[in-house]
């Protein structure tokens, strides 16, 4: 079987089928990382496959929710809805998923992946037809962060025939979704027109200002030109735009403990005005051609431009923890029944700052890559070399507005204009390049060689005027590594094999590094084994990152152990060592009723393994946000015609939420609640056209404290109940 060997730097941007099977030997693959579920068996590393089936079960718009089931992946929910998620992969850290690959269709689609790796731009989940998650060495071919593992979004692929889909939900919440699309292809040509479109009123209410309402609009076009059969040369140009807008309520403001348990989904009235605006948009362009039976080449080039002012109360953490003290002065501003008036000669009287986090980000690349199959030595090679070219850049221009809170209604102060860290520009520049080989030593035995190098160079330029005339502080940063990886997988049987890895992990420090900052390097090993069977499957894989240098990117939402909000942190030596688990049968019972099970299972141990030089990071500090145990299982029943019932249940352990819980004095403060989630959701279809479902999100209604970040507890989703119905035509 051959191994799936485009991605980032090989793929088409936007076919999702494989012109393999239509055209013979000469591939034009497709925009994947994995391939198929098959693929996953030959790859020297863990790797696991969501696809079109799976996501259409629970009809998910919330990433957090389709990738919680993935053994090694972590994740700190937020805003209820997967707006922003906070995901990470085997330890890796999870603020703003700034420290995994994050791709759409084979391209790296953070705002600025290098220079602003946190993700304040996520893809809309609800268009997605497959998510894939590859760890272990096979990441080097995807980069820049190998650290953890990298994820991969599958849009919607141009249809081979004409077809179309309308999908409408209702719900709780007067949550509202469409999602449509329509496409169809020639021998020669294919185009596919698609939006997504959600709104809803929100769960959490608002002291005196009612729901915090969300309307995210997401509209893609693709269109594709291809060679036709007789051509000397199978080729094919794909091209994919993409523009996206969204409008929320979010607030970075939480809850205190004691409010919180009186009502999860409260907000305080100084949130009323919080507010995140952005739009999004994709320019990617990719050709490929088949210029032998063993060689293809292929060439892509992307812009991303991002927008985004997300205006929200950016001082509100000290009230929040002197209430959990036990301030009742503390306590009435946050409740609106004690005023709040700046006083701009007093540090104690600062009013409410709320700032205007106002932000661009571009970012562009050229990816160049070969697909190369021989035998040399008597062995086959199945060989890729890739080049990338990136630049990305983010331009922050934040003003503050002050309110004051008089009689629970803020009313506007002042506007201070941005300086310093509120007004700067950040610019990343990236090399690199990879080589990936994959050697059938024997029938059984195949091994994978892979070594990467990424050239970053980093500048930062703040201005002390809003005009920009007077140029502030400034720093730059380069750093190089070579990054080499290697794999073995080896069948023992044709349902039994067993895989070892061992690669080195590579993390850029952002564009705020000063000069001479290292990138955050690991070693990771994972070794384990595989089961193929016919009605049961598995895997057991160990795995354990040795940290030279772990660093964390300080932000507003995951500030650093110091309390800074930008630049980077170096938390020093560290340990992570864990185990995944997965388990999947199927029961065939009688009347063609089919029960199918599927269980996942991860264990996380990490700490600080060397104090530091300030001592303000001790040997024996634990990791933020890293749950010792998660665990999920699905079930359910299927007719084997009209009807289906799935259930899935998912656990999550307490968190750490700094780098002192394994201090003496450490109290509940520092820490999230376990939770469980239970989600079900039942299928009818009418026709083979037409199709009904219910869907219950959080069926048993459980709410804990599952972040404290970015100011103050917060609580998942509660129960919420939807009706949809899909047509395909």
């Amino acid at each position: 079987m051959n191994r799936f060997t485009l991605a980032p730097l090989a793929v088409a941007l936007s076919a999702s089928v494989s012109l393999a099977a239509e055209q013979g030997p000469t591939r034009l693959e497709a925009v994947t990382v994995i391939g198929d579920a098959e693929n996953i068996d030959t790859l020297p590393g863990s790797a696991h496959l969501i696809d079109e089936e799976e996501l259409a079960r629970f009809e998910f718009t919330d990433i957090n929710r389709i990738v919680r089931s993935v053994p090694g992946v972590y994740l700190r929910e937020e805003d209820g809805y997967g707006l922003r998620p906070n995901l990470g992969i085997r330890g890796s850290g999870s603020g703003r998923s700034g420290k995994i690959s994050l791709m759409e269709d084979g391209v790296l689609i953070a705002p600025a992946p290098y220079a602003a790796p946190e993700a304040y731009y996520f893809p809309t989940a609800g268009r997605m037809v497959g998510i894939e998650v590859l760890k272990g060495p096979s990441t080097l071919q995807y980069g820049p962060f190998t650290v953890g593992g990298a994820v991969n979004l599958l849009s919607t692929p141009i249809p081979s025939t004409a077809t179309g889909v309308i999908q409408a939900e209702a719900g709780e919440n007067a949550e509202r979704r469409l999602h449509a699309y329509y496409g169809d292809s020639t021998e020669t040509t294919g185009w596919l027109l698609e939006t997504h479109q959600q709104y809803a009123d929100g769960f959490r209410e608002i002291d005196g200002a009612g729901s915090a309402d969300i309307q995210l609009e997401d509209y893609v076009a693709k269109g594709r030109l291809r060679s036709d059969a007789g051509a000397r040369y199978q080729q094919q140009l794909d091209v994919k735009l993409q523009y996206s807008e969204e409008k929320s309520g979010m607030s970075y403001v939480g809850l205190t403990d004691a409010d919180l348990a009186a009502n999860p989904n409260r907000r305080y009235g100084l949130t009323a005005l919080d507010e995140m605006q952005n739009r999004h948009s994709t320019v990617q362009l990719n050709h490929s051609i088949a210029l032998s039976e063993g060689f293809s080449l292929h060439t892509q080039a992307y812009y991303n431009k991002f927008k985004r002012d997300w205006f929200k109360v950016d001082n509100a953490l000290d009230l929040l923890e002197s209430a959990n003290l036990g301030d009742t002065d503390a306590q009435g501003i946050l409740d609106g029944s004690l005023d709040y008036i700046y006083d701009p000669n007093s540090e104690d009287s600062p009013g409410f700052e709320l700032k205007h986090n106002n932000r661009s980000y571009t970012a562009k690349g050229l990816q160049v890559s070969g697909d190369w199959n021989f035998t040399a030595g008597g062995f086959s090679h199945d060989l890729t070399l890739g080049l990338r070219r990136h630049e990305d850049e983010v331009d922050r221009f934040q003003p503050v507005e002050i309110h004051n809170q008089v009689d629970g209604e803020l009313v506007f102060v002042e506007t201070k204009e941005p300086t310093g860290s509120n007004n700067r520009v950040e610019y990343a520049e990236a090399n690199s390049l990879f080589i990936y080989d994959e050697i059938q030593l024997a029938e059984r035995l195949a091994v994978t060689a892979v070594l990467r190098y990424e050239d970053v160079s980093t500048s930062q330029q703040r201005y002390d005027d809003p005009a920009r005339t007077v140029a502030g502080s400034s720093r730059s940063n380069e750093v190089s590594e070579w990054l080499p990886g290697l794999g073995v997988v080896y069948s023992i049987s044709d349902q039994w094999s067993l895989i070892a890895g061992v690669h080195r992990g590579f993390a850029p420090p952002g564009a705020g590094s000063r000069d001479g900052v290292g990138a955050e390097l690991s070693t990771n090993y994972e070794w384990g084994t595989r089961f193929d069977g016919d009605v049961v499957s598995g895997e057991l894989i160990a795995f354990f990152s040795d940290y030279e240098n772990t660093v964390q990117n300080c932000s507003v939402a995951v500030p650093c152990p110091d309390g800074a909000e930008s630049g980077t942190f170096s938390l020093g030596e560290a340990e992570i060592l864990g185990i995944e688990a997965s388990l999947q049968h199927q029961w065939e019972l009688a009347n063609n009723w089919i029960m199918p099970l599927r269980a996942t299972y991860t264990y996380t141990d990490a700490e600080i393994s060397q104090t530091s030089d300030a001592r303000d990071i001790l040997a024996g500090d634990n990791l933020a946000y890293l749950p010792e145990n998660v665990f999920a299982i699905t079930t359910g029943i299927d007719s084997g015609a009209a009807w289906r019932l799935d259930l899935t249940a998912a656990y999550q352990d307490d968190m750490c939420v700094n780098t002192r819980c394994n201090r003496a004095g450490s109290d509940a403060f520092d820490r999230t609640d376990a939770l469980w989630i239970l989600d079900a959701a039942a299928h009818y279809s009418f026709s083979q056209s037409l199709n009904g479902y219910v869907k219950i999100d959080n069926l048993l209604d459980e709410q804990e404290i599952i972040s404290r970040s970015p100011e103050g507890a917060r609580a998942n989703r509660p129960r919420t109940a939807t009706l949809g119905v899909k047509y395909v035509f």
